[in-house]
């Protein structure tokens, strides 16, 4: 019997499952993984760490794994990929596969099929494959590039919004600063502000629960970014319907990462601003785990 391991190596959060050519057997999570963002040393922590969990849960040895597939951000990176494989191979046993974080989330949703992937975790991006197999993404180029409607731009854009705000409104102070504050453990506007502009930069998607709790409370600035997010993915989404698939046709479109999954408003305003403009558009209400489409991908590789 094979065992197989899928690892979804993300910004803020690794997830591991391990599994035989049929089954899941065990999981794991960990904080994030990903080499570009964080560093060697902590991404081998975290992968060690999801790994473990997960070998334990399935009462299995590393030793035992016969193929590790692998998918973050910076994979189509020589020098990153091979770092990966190298931290990989100091922890299993068997052939590791290193992709991209899009690539095992289509999977996940479509399988060897066509449809399109909208990923929002720490980034954003789109990904979608037609019936001819051919690809296409849009987004995904980095924080100081382009990562709308990402956890990393809300956190970000909640900053702005409430600096802006107190230009606009110097003696009031919004739930949204509040919460933020409180997210940093923060006392004061003015900490926030060095915080913010800090060298090097703060996790700014630490605070999308705190930008979500004071949408929750009904604050304007929080549902305002909130709702750009939605609108923002799903022009993601529309970038590549629209250069990948022919007027008319069917097209389904599925979901993956903590945005997506905590924010009611944001799949919201993205299913109606995506279907207002492609009616034919399918859109699956599931949250995709991507990490399955690892396992996936694990498995069909050592059939290869």
């Amino acid at each position: 019997m094979g065992i197989f391991l899928g690892i979804d190596g993300g910004g803020t959060k690794t997830s591991c499952v391990i599994g035989d050519e049929t089954s899941v057997l065990g999981s794991g999570t960990a904080a994030g993984s990903n080499v570009i963002r964080l560093g060697e040393a902590k991404a081998r922590e975290a992968l060690a760490a999801a790994i473990g969990q997960a070998c334990a849960a399935a009462n299995i040895k590393p030793t035992q794994i016969q193929r590790t597939c692998v998918g973050l951000a910076g994979a189509g990176r020589p020098e990153i990929s091979n770092l990966v494989r190298r931290l990989l191979a100091e922890l299993v046993s068997g052939e590791s596969e290193v992709v991209g974080d899009m690539v095992i989330a289509l999977q996940a949703a479509f399988g060897s099929g066509a449809g399109v992937m909208v990923i929002a975790g720490t980034g954003s991006m789109a990904y979608g494959r037609d019936s001819s197999g051919n690809t296409l993404r849009a987004g995904g180029w980095g924080f100081s590039v382009f990562d709308e409607g990402s956890g990393h731009w809300i956190g970000r854009s909640a900053i702005a919004a409430i600096m802006r705000d107190y230009d606009e409104n110097a003696e009031e102070e919004s739930v949204l600063l509040d919460h933020v504050k409180k997210s940093w453990t923060l006392s004061t506007r003015e900490q926030l502000v060095l915080a913010a502009n800090a060298s090097p930069s703060p996790d700014f998607s630490a605070l999308l629960p705190a930008v979500l709790s004071a949408a929750d409370s009904g604050d304007a600035l929080a549902r305002s970014i909130l709702t750009q997010a939605g609108t923002e993915l799903a022009r993601l989404a529309k970038i590549v319907i629209r250069r990948l698939f022919s007027d008319g046709e069917k097209v389904l479109v599925a979901m993956s990462g903590g945005v997506f999954s905590n924010c009611a408003l944001v799949r919201q305003v993205f299913y109606n601003s995506l279907r207002s403009e492609y009616p034919n558009c399918s859109v699956n209400p599931t949250i995709i785990e991507a990490v399955r489409g690892a396992l996936d991908l694990a498995r069909k590789a050592a059939k290869v």
